[in-house]
């Protein structure tokens, strides 16, 4: 598919609903922008969620951990 698209005076680009379609690109996506000998290509961006841990959170862990090291204990033989 080839589809001409234009660059606004901010340099911002928008890809017209049939190719974002096509690409399965929804408005919130990430895109990696790559120059190569042709040209450029754009490529999904591969993101992972990150939880940053609260006071609470942590104690949570250190508690689980606690319980895990007692059964170990108690399970030993």
């Amino acid at each position: 598919m080839r589809i001409a698209i234009s660059v606004n005076r901010r340099g911002v680009i928008t890809l017209p609903a049939r190719l974002r379609k096509a690409l399965g690109v929804s408005g919130d996506d990430l895109l990696i922008a790559e120059t190569t000998s042709e040209g450029v290509l754009l490529r999904p961006a591969v993101t992972l969620p990150v939880e940053i841990y609260s006071d609470e959170r942590i104690a949570e862990f250190e508690a689980a951990e606690r319980e895990l090291s007692e059964w170990y204990e108690r399970n030993e033989s």
